[in-house]
């Protein structure tokens, strides 16, 4: 599968180098958060890439839950089962827990469907920065610190009514999707509706975690925008 040139496995062991790590969030993600920049300091393997390994390897069933429990870096040995019951932990030598997710009612290992929700769901999930979450910061007259800004990926949730489909689209459902603040915390629940052929064959829902909220101002919002389109399209101008 496609994925496979984005990870290294080597004795049921999966690792990243960052430069693979990097290309998944900019070539296939369009993500562009400087925490998956090679050179970054802080350096965070982007979970839409476990997701992504996860059902590459295992298998899509048609309910399915992801909690992310830790940040991978380039540093972390992961194991990942070829097989999964209901509930499995992705851990790392010393059994420290990155992901935990759970499966359930029909499975399938087709690629062509494994591959079109991948490329969907990780193609709209890399989106959330800045098109929906900005959206719906000004919606609430909250904003992330400019200078320390700090969006969790929590957990991600799949139900598809069949799996007798060869490829899935994804689309957000605005009304739907939404953002409740608590003081400086706010938890984004962002829905979307999964189709094939025209139809809607399931829905699912990303949430993230807001930490140091405080009130909207356009300028700022503006000028961190403005940086981050401007790393996009400095990367774009020489790949």
């Amino acid at each position: 599968m496609f994925i496979d040139k984005y990870y290294n496995e080597e004795n049921q062991k999966i690792n990243f180098t960052r430069e693979q790590a990097s290309d998944f969030a900019k070539q296939v993600a369009d993500d562009f958060n400087p925490i998956h920049n090679v050179d970054a300091k802080r350096f965070v393997v982007p979970g839409d890439l476990l997701f992504a390994i996860v059902i590459a390897k295992s298998g899509l069933s048609q309910k399915m839950t992801f909690n992310f429990s830790g940040m991978v870096t380039d540093a972390v040995n992961l194991n990942v089962p070829e097989r999964v019951g209901k509930f499995t932990s992705i851990t790392d030598d010393k059994e420290k827990e990155y992901l935990n997710f759970s499966a359930d009612a029909e499975h399938t290992r087709c690629e062509s469907l494994i591959d079109s929700l991948i490329r969907s769901y990780v193609g709209f999930s890399g989106q959330t920065y800045p098109n929906i979450l900005c959206a719906l910061m000004k919606k609430n007259n909250v904003m992330i610190n400019p200078k320390r800004p700090m969006i969790m990926y929590e957990s991600m949730e799949i139900d598809l009514n069949t799996l007798d489909v060869k490829s899935v689209s994804l689309e957000l459902n605005k009304q739907e999707t939404t953002l409740s603040v608590d003081g400086k915390r706010g938890k984004a629940q962002l829905k979307f509706d999964l189709i094939s052929e025209g139809k809607v064959i399931g829905h699912g829902v990303k949430y993230m975690v807001l930490s140091g909220l405080r009130e909207y101002e356009q300028d700022v919002m503006d000028a961190v925008n403005t940086e981050y389109y401007a790393m996009k399209d400095a990367y774009l101008a020489v790949n």
